[in-house]
């Protein structure tokens, strides 16, 4: 992943930041050796599935993707493999480093014609807010809450848009347990995170 990533402001301090640092870097290795798995393929398109299902039910207007990394799950592809879907507004997420903010972009699902300040494939169109964005995440608990890269984007738009449904996506794998994760109070929960193994 782009080293800025990696950079960009994380809220926790101390031994928080540590721990969960810890946590990611497992997190994001077993990932990288699942994808290179026998196992990985069935398990995408059964991702695939069951996240284009949750989409239907909600029929999104616009709807927030993302750019994914090498070992993450590629929630655009699933879209543009269902007929179904195609007739809704895709967005991309842009994010600045300083100050750390993101926004939106409309996209029209062709590969990304930009990167974004922290080096994710992005886009040049206009601002948008989706009313669905679907959401990568290294790590994820039961109550909904994301483990992430550690930059707090994700948490800083959703709080500022409360109104917006985020569906995470992950790997069934990455389930954390309540009590290695304590969530913080800026740590904006999750509608649901669907995996290979159904909706969470």
């Amino acid at each position: 992943m782009p080293a800025e990533v990696l950079k960009s402001v994380d809220p926790l301090k101390g031994a928080a930041k540590s721990e969960r640092a810890l946590l990611r870097a497992d997190l994001i290795g077993r990932r990288n050796a699942f994808v290179a798995s026998p196992a990985h393929g069935a398990a995408a398109l059964a991702l695939s599935l069951a996240l284009r299902d949750v989409l239907r039910s909600f029929a999104p207007e616009c709807l927030g993707l993302y750019s994914p990394f090498p070992s993450e799950f590629n929630a655009g592809a699933a879209v543009a493999a269902d007929e179904s879907l195609h007739e809704i507004a895709l967005a991309l997420p842009y994010a600045r480093r300083s100050p750390p903010a993101m926004e939106f972009r409309r996209w029209d699902g062709a590969a990304p014609r930009l990167v974004d300040e922290c080096g994710i494939g992005s886009t040049d169109g206009p601002v948008a807010v989706p009313d669905v964005v679907v959401v990568p995440c290294v790590g994820f608990t039961e109550a909904g809450h994301r483990l992430g890269y550690g930059g707090g984007y994700y948490d800083r738009w959703l709080a500022a848009h409360p109104h917006v449904v985020a569906v995470g996506v992950s790997w069934s794998f990455a389930g954390i347990d309540l009590a290695t994760f304590a969530a913080e109070p800026y740590d904006i929960a999750l509608a649901f995170v669907v995996t290979e193994l159904g909706v969470r």
